[in-house]
């Protein structure tokens, strides 16, 4: 461990929460409607699409809304992959995928999970990765979103019966939010050296005197939006590692930068349109805290002595460099992964399959918290919110009062919606990985036994129902078992969450807003926020703590004792 790797966490972190704060309040603007510098190309869009704008949806019509949007786009995508080889922009001839694959990867890219049990470069077309994958990550950040923008709303008044309208939502932050700093950012990369082409992939002659084929295509906009909107699908199978989309140092800062500055900026969005600054700071400060812990600790553990050369007797080195780019080092790499992680983006520039088992927990574990340390964009924040309302249901319990968030009564209804949101994951997450490792498909997955082997398994199934997409290497997903397995925990891990959050949202917005008094328990100062905190790890993390017991930390103490599988 070095001062010039806490240095560079540190850095990040300043650099993201310091754009969070301006970004925060210009998404207030955009989600109260007051941003229009695009409104002939809005307008366009609405007559061209046939949406009424002004139309007001109560949450019911809202969650149809957006799940029939997400149905469409499903089936699209899905034809898109299996028909790829007749479609335009295929130089290389790639063939149609086959249906479970399709399957998988048109659940993975509807839900803004971006798993991908395949390699993109020699099996996704230019076409299907620009017009197929690319359009899914915009729209389905958008439609994230759209969900947080919604909740936000059933907090600004009482007596509300809608949440707005899911079409307007989506068309404003694709427009005014997603592509113009998509746009920007994707030219820094393109001057970075980060390819973009419809070109077929180009041949070169080695110093050997063999050919080598070197694909390329339409790279540097795909990899601005796999980070920006939390999606993570790389163009080719090393993602971030890879030099096509990451080549250097500067490039590897600006995309943690874009991994994490939407997700820390929509709880600043949330104080802004609640008219209480003071508690979407709240929000971000338990964020910001839960993942700089992450971060130093992932750091720290890949820093570390690998207790097998200590062993060996071999006292010194320069930490686990296995599976990381030399051009990176142990503090970017890390804190990418843990960025990514935290967030519910898949990208990776090192490979956390080969971390130590401690290093490997912490990004696991950050997926086990819910995604909620910023989480995704729109997920992260409504995540967090329903932890608030469990966390002064908890202080209400303590103190004998009527819990109560932002001026509206907290009952029953939105008590186990909350907790249903939060269980149904940790359910698909342990059920499935546990019946995984019962069959003879999903052990032949695996590439190692004992501790490690589990936890390749169990990370597979949190990475997908937690909608991240980042997997250990070893395992192997592309069986009956995994596409549909894991294509299936996507869409439940999704959508199982986003209804009762637009439920809640709904009944909130109905109720009264009540005025601050003084028995109102404060939720904008260090006390909740450690509440919070304590609330997120108790109900989210530790439902998880035998599984990693038995994964990780097992792997761990096993190698302190210097035996390996």
């Amino acid at each position: 461990m070095t001062f010039h790797g806490f240095g560079y966490i540190a850095l990040v972190l300043v650099l993201v929460l310091g754009a969070a704060f301006p970004l925060g309040a210009y998404m207030a603007r955009l989600f109260r409607g007051e941003v229009h510098w695009l409104a002939p190309i809005e307008r366009g869009i609405y007559r061209l699409c046939g949406i009424d704008p002004a139309r007001q949806m109560g949450w019911g019509a809202y969650a149809i809304a957006l799940l029939m949007f997400s149905v469409a786009h499903f089936l699209l995508l899905y034809a898109i992959l299996r028909l790829q080889y007749y479609l335009p922009f295929n130089p290389q001839h790639i063939a149609g995928m086959a249906p479970m694959l399709a399957f998988n990867t048109a659940a993975s890219f509807t839900t803004n999970t971006n798993w991908q049990a395949y390699s993109p470069e020699s099996q996704i077309s230019n076409g299907a990765q620009m017009f197929g994958l690319a359009v899914h990550m915009f729209l389905s950040a958008a439609a994230g979103i759209a969900v947080a923008a919604a909740l936000m709303r059933a907090f600004t008044s009482g007596g509300l019966k809608t949440l707005g309208n899911v079409y307007a939502d989506i068309t404003r932050i694709t427009l005014y939010l997603l592509l113009p700093i998509a746009l920007i950012a994707a030219v820094l990369l393109l001057v970075s050296g980060v390819p973009m082409t419809f070109a077929p992939f180009a041949q070169v002659h080695t110093l050997a005197g063999g050919v080598q084929t070197i694909a390329r295509g339409p790279v540097a906009l795909q990899e601005v939006i796999k980070n920006l909107g939390t999606n993570g699908g790389g163009f080719f199978n090393a993602n971030a590692a890879h030099p096509f989309e990451n080549p250097t140092g500067l490039t590897n800062l600006l995309e943690i930068w874009l991994l994490l500055v939407i997700g820390f900026a929509l709880p600043i969005a949330f104080g802004h349109m609640i008219g209480r600054k003071r508690e979407g700071v709240a929000l971000f400060a338990a964020m910001a805290i839960i993942l700089g812990f992450a971060m130093v600790g992932t750091y720290a553990a890949e820093a570390a002595n690998n207790p097998i050369l200590v062993h060996a007797g071999i006292a010194a080195h320069p930490g686990n460099m296995v599976g990381k780019e030399m051009r990176f080092g142990i503090a970017q790499s890390t804190t990418f992964n843990t960025a990514a992680t935290g967030t519910s983006t898949g990208a990776v520039n090192s490979f956390t399959d080969s971390y130590m088992p401690l290093g490997g927990l912490v990004p696991m574990f950050l997926m086990q918290l819910d995604e909620v340390a910023p989480g995704g964009v729109g997920s992260g924040l409504y995540g967090m919110v329903l932890f608030a309302l469990l966390a002064v249901f908890v202080a209400g319990l303590m103190v004998g009062r009527t819990p109560e968030y932002l001026g509206k009564k907290v009952q029953a209804k939105e008590i186990k919606l909350a907790m249903l949101a939060v269980l149904v994951q940790t359910l698909f997450i342990l059920a499935g990985a546990g019946f995984s490792l019962l069959t003879k498909s999903g052990l032949g997955s695996l590439a190692n036994a004992g501790p490690h082997g589990l936890s390749e398994m169990l990370y597979g199934w949190t990475s997908a129902t937690e909608n991240n997409g980042s997997a250990f290497a070893g395992l192997s997903a592309n069986t009956p078992l995994l596409d549909y397995g894991l294509g299936a925990a996507m869409l439940f891990g999704r959508f199982a969450v986003l209804i009762p959050v637009l439920a809640i949202g709904g009944s909130l917005a109905a109720k009264p807003k009540l005025p601050h008094s003084a028995g109102t328990f404060p939720t904008d100062g260090s006390l909740f926020v450690g509440l919070l905190i304590g609330v997120i790890i108790i109900l989210g993390g530790l439902q998880f703590m035998p599984a990693d017991t038995l994964g990780p930390l097992a792997e761990h103490y096993l190698l302190l004792a210097g035996k390996t599988f």
